[in-house]
């Protein structure tokens, strides 16, 4: 399955766009982890190197880390450049449902 399969899901797919090295990326993970324990199969959440994957990181415009991306049926919903609170993620994931 390949990055815009995962997308393209009806479900909403938040994409943590991240690098090894980023210091604040490292605070996002817990984040995510509170995200999903609170969302369950609501919302499915990826993590996508930057290093790795350049060419999808230029196709979104991705220049600063971390990003996160919210998507929806392979449509942009929302996207935050910076560390977000759980709070603020899942009000986003629940307007897109």
């Amino acid at each position: 399955m390949n990055f815009s399969d995962i997308i393209n899901d009806s479900h909403p797919v938040l994409v943590d766009f991240y690098a090894d090295w980023c210091q604040p990326c490292q605070m996002v993970t817990p984040i995510l982890k509170q995200v999903k324990d609170q969302m369950g199969d609501k919302v499915k959440i990826i993590k996508i190197n930057v290093d790795n994957n350049q060419s999808v990181s230029a196709k979104y415009n991705v220049r600063s880390i971390p990003t996160l991306i919210l998507f929806k049926n392979g449509q942009v919903k929302w996207n935050k450049v910076g560390v977000a609170s759980a709070n603020e993620i899942i009000q986003k994931v629940k307007e897109t449902i």
